[in-house]
């Protein structure tokens, strides 16, 4: 019996994109695929920080990675969620924390109990039983898997870390496991005169890479699925308009709280990313709202540390390509789309396209059943996170500029009206089963953004007025005492992950 020959598959750009691609593909299929990754030093990638969600800790356990080592190496801090201030109306702010408030109850989730205290005077918001705010408001962290023996669940968390540490981190992991690497900018791109597929690129300096599959990680020029295939794109900004962003670092927060802050402007919204060793910020902006100067004037007076360098420009236009993967070629990371970074998506979008490519990866013959299954859910994907993204921007009171003022007035996808309506009228969500956000993560952000629910659900009203009195005070109680006994984020850093 003879061994079947190893398929060939080339990863054309690095970055975060192409060195998650290389290590999820080398780790899951790397007996049957030879592996390379194309980049250049001389191009480089887009972020001085990121910000991610809970997924991230499924891809590091897929990858065998040690979390505090992957800590210390991207000099990364923990976060809880991501504080939005200034959205709903000017001075309000709350955090879509990455966990449920209080506890669910008797098939009611928790916020139905809330809003029928609420309805009777009780003045505290639904954050007043979150342990993610509490523990956020005094920068605290720790693993908690559960709040003593009860049911309520503990922590979930994500990561801050430094982009171009991440990529490197990844490479040495990838590269360990056998991807080869060449360096180089692509010059030439040969297809097949018959089906059309990419056979082969060619480097600058003559080096010819021939390849079974390709996976476009170029970034925002796409130049083998968009530039090569002609595969189109499909322009969102009539709903999300900001097409520009300037990032620039910033020294080191002088306490590192575990959570993003996204600060609403007068037309876009600030980052602040904090990591062990400086701070990441950034505006993101509409440029048919503000000038470039005045957005740069605005994120530099924004900064809570001082700036580290000058403000990196970032054009875009929010979107996606009308298909992932065309011929044997698939778009993963900025060259398949952007969404912007108001919820920390970028990188899930990388790792669930990477997990959803290595499904779907055709055995044989030309994966056209394969490609069509994997367009379709990529594209659903999408457009459930795009809504979610919409609706910041959409439900607001704000109307102090021109830009929000679009904002609050704009028609929206059919998809996110239904959502809204529902919501105002009796606290549920109209959530798809395959949504990335979970129904807490709506609930905060409409309560957030101003919307509150004329009803609570029925079954809310099984308790006696009494007991739901004891009902809430038992879990304040229940998360004063868990945060009390949790150690300071920085403490906890520097005992188990600190960078050198």
């Amino acid at each position: 019996m003879t061994d079947t020959p190893k398929r060939k598959l080339v990863i054309v750009g690095g970055g975060t994109a192409g060195w998650i691609t290389a290590a999820a593909f080398v780790r899951l299929l790397g007996r049957s695929l030879d592996i390379t990754l194309v980049e250049s030093e001389a191009i480089g990638t887009v972020g001085v920080g990121e910000a991610t969600i809970p997924q991230i800790i499924r891809l590091n356990a897929i990858l065998g990675l040690d979390e505090m080592e992957f800590v210390r190496e991207t000099k990364g801090t923990f976060k809880l969620g991501i504080e939005f201030v200034d959205w709903g109306r000017k001075g309000t702010s709350y955090l879509h924390t990455f966990g449920d408030a209080g506890l669910s109850l008797a098939g009611a989730a928790f916020h139905h109990y809330w809003r029928r205290a609420a309805a009777s005077g009780h003045t505290s918001d639904l954050w007043h039983y979150s342990l993610h705010r509490l523990a956020a408001d005094h920068a605290r962290f720790g693993k908690l898997d559960r709040v003593g023996n009860t049911a309520m669940t503990g922590l979930a968390y994500a990561y801050h870390f430094d982009a171009g540490l991440y990529a490197a981190y990844l490479r040495r992991y990838a590269e360990g496991q056998g991807v080869v690497r060449h360096e180089g900018i692509v010059q030439h791109v040969t297809r097949d005169g018959e089906n059309g597929d990419i056979t082969a690129i060619t480097l600058d300096k003559g080096t010819r890479v021939e390849g079974d599959f390709f996976i476009d990680c170029t970034g925002f020029r796409a130049m083998l699925l968009g530039e090569e295939l002609g595969v189109g794109y499909e322009d969102w900004s009539r709903w999300l308009p900001c097409d520009r962003a300037l990032a620039v670092p910033s020294e080191r927060l002088p306490t590192l709280v575990p959570y993003t802050r996204a600060t609403a402007k007068q037309a876009g919204w600030q980052w602040r990313i904090p990591l062990q060793h400086r701070t990441g910020n950034g505006h993101v902006y509409s440029s048919g709202f503000i000038s470039d100067q005045d957005a740069a004037d605005t994120l530099l007076a924004g900064l809570d540390t001082k700036a580290l360098g000058d403000p990196r420009p970032l054009r875009f236009t929010t979107g996606r390509r009308e298909a992932f993967w065309a011929h044997n070629c698939a778009a993963i990371g900025l060259s398949s789309g952007f969404l912007e970074p108001l919820e920390s998506t970028s990188i899930h979008l990388i790792q669930s396209h990477v997990n959803r490519l290595i499904q779907l990866f055709p055995a044989q013959g030309d994966g056209a059943a394969e490609r069509a299954e994997y367009n379709r859910r990529c594209a659903a994907e999408f457009e459930q996170i795009r809504d979610f993204l919409i609706l910041h921007y959409k439900q607001t009171a704000r109307d102090d500029s021109a830009f929000w003022n679009y904002c609050r007035t704009m028609a929206v996808p059919d998809s996110l009206a239904h959502k809204q309506a529902l919501f105002a009228s009796s606290g549920r969500i109209g959530r798809d089963i395959d949504d990335l956000f979970r129904e807490a993560s709506w609930v905060q952000v409409m309560l957030g953004q101003g919307v509150t629910p004329q009803a609570h659900d029925p079954m809310a009203d099984a308790l006696s007025d009494a007991q739901l009195g004891e009902f809430l005070g038992n879990v304040r109680t229940l998360i004063e005492r868990a945060v009390s006994g949790l150690p300071t984020h920085e403490d906890f850093i520097a005992r188990h992950c600190a960078a050198g």
